[in-house]
């Protein structure tokens, strides 16, 4: 009895310290540039100067010597911060441009889904089979697939260089769809029975039943939806021409050699909207993820 109890503590404990691991290995990204964003431009520099530099013919140059990862600055510097809050609105417009973009879209996308996830779970029939297999088969395709689509039909319709184009898009994903059919139809039918009897309607059963069991999947959609979004690049790129339109995430995926300091500063504070809507919303998450639907006791 006594080697069972060891060897479970055994395997609880190797299991504990390879998921330590891993959780430091992914946190380091995280930890270096919140740590290099204090850091003065010079320092930078010195330490990260190569990696960005470029030949006269715009070649990159080649790296003779280890890079120079500091996790601490030799001293702290909130020059970074100051240039990019104060002295530089541009990034603050940017970062009120990913506002605009993803606010929309994750609200208007639940609200979408979640009538149209009730009609998915509430009804069956072969054409509702077809409409939803087409959702995963669009869930399915990456960006890049629906680019030119959607590009097409953007400038069909007279929407390019407008919010229109990265807002319809968004709010018409199939993500979200196909995360509260799956939820809502674990739902037990006798719940709903019930309400039908007692004379619901069916806004009723879907207001007042389906929603509030749904709760945990709506966090969980709204916050996948909105890192998602909160990160994309490409469709902007595409559909709006406009630099100053743009979101600050375009900008971090043109960082040179003069701005990786500013790129450190800019990272951390864009950062800073997706790690507090994870960390409010995690319990929320796993229990949209994990729960089975139905009532809770």
């Amino acid at each position: 009895m006594k080697a069972k109890k060891l060897w479970s503590i055994t395997k609880i404990t190797i299991a504990t310290l390879i998921a330590a691991t891993f959780a430091i290995l992914f946190l380091l990204p995280i930890v270096l540039t919140i740590s290099n964003s204090f850091m003065s431009a010079s320092e930078i520099s010195a330490n990260y100067g190569s990696v960005f530099a470029t030949t006269d013919t715009g070649g990159k140059v080649y790296i003779a010597e280890k890079v120079n990862l500091k996790f601490i600055p030799d001293m702290v510097s909130f020059s970074q911060y100051i240039t990019v809050l104060f002295k530089s609105p541009e990034y603050l417009l940017k970062f009120w441009n990913s506002v605009v973009l993803v606010v929309p879209i994750v609200v208007f996308q639940l609200l979408v889904a979640s009538l149209a996830s009730y009609g998915f779970a509430r009804y069956t029939g072969k054409l509702r089979s077809i409409i939803f297999f087409t959702y995963i088969i669009l869930m399915l395709m990456p960006y890049q697939v629906t680019l030119v689509p959607n590009y097409l039909v953007a400038e069909w319709l007279n929407l390019l260089d407008s919010y229109w184009a990265i807002w319809l898009p968004g709010i018409f994903s199939p993500f979200a769809v196909f995360l509260l059919t799956k939820f809502m139809k674990r739902i037990p039918s006798s719940v709903m029975e019930a309400a039908q009897i007692d004379g619901a309607g069916e806004w009723q059963i879907f207001r007042r039943i389906c929603m509030p069991l749904c709760k945990g999947a709506l966090c969980s959609a709204a916050i996948l939806v909105f890192i998602d979004y909160w990160n994309m690049v490409e469709q902007p790129l595409i559909l709006l021409s406009d630099p100053e339109t743009h979101p600050l995430s375009v900008f971090l995926s043109k960082i040179n050699a003069g701005e990786v300091g500013l790129a450190f500063a800019v990272a951390t504070i864009y950062m800073v909207p997706s790690l507090l809507v994870f960390l409010y919303g995690e319990e929320y998450l796993v229990d949209g993820i994990t729960y089975q639907g139905g009532i809770k006791g």
